[in-house]
């Protein structure tokens, strides 16, 4: 099976969010996460939905092999922002086998997520089956204050 692409809306509806965020009127929701591009070595921003588990904080990669993913793998420091707040963190990447239960659990925890996995064509609901079947497709990353 083919990985699905991100829309072509995506990009441009993620910079206008990135700016929104940046002038502070966004203040639930969203993070912008900034990684090193692994080519270019320069900052490579884009909008997350991090959630919480036990005291953790995670994010799943809503597309197999999606830039940020690659990036964040190359270079798992990164910078998390809201606003003005910006944290330093690192990036770890879970195994499958880590990954299974929170994926699982991910259809709760972000349920916009849902809908947006879904129109990639990754689930067809907010099924925790489907879910944790991306385990190993979709990547899982936990946040570590640095």
């Amino acid at each position: 099976m083919t990985d699905p692409k991100p829309p072509w809306w995506l990009k441009p509806m993620n910079r206008v969010f990135m700016a929104v965020t940046r002038l502070g009127l966004v203040r639930e929701g969203p993070l912008v996460l900034t990684v090193t591009g692994r080519r270019s070595g320069k900052s490579r921003s884009t909008p997350i939905t991090p959630f919480e588990v036990d005291g953790q904080r995670y994010v799943v990669g809503g597309f197999p092999g999606a830039d940020w993913v690659r990036n964040a793998q190359a270079n798992p420091a990164a910078v998390l922002a809201r606003g003005r707040i910006r944290e330093q963190v690192r990036m770890t990447e879970l195994s499958a086998e880590q990954a299974r239960p929170l994926l699982r659990r991910f259809p709760d925890l972000v349920p916009t997520g849902v809908g947006f996995m879904k129109t990639a064509g990754l689930v067809t609901g907010p099924n925790p089956d489907e879910f944790e079947a991306l385990a190993g497709r979709c990547s899982v990353f936990r946040f570590d204050s640095v």
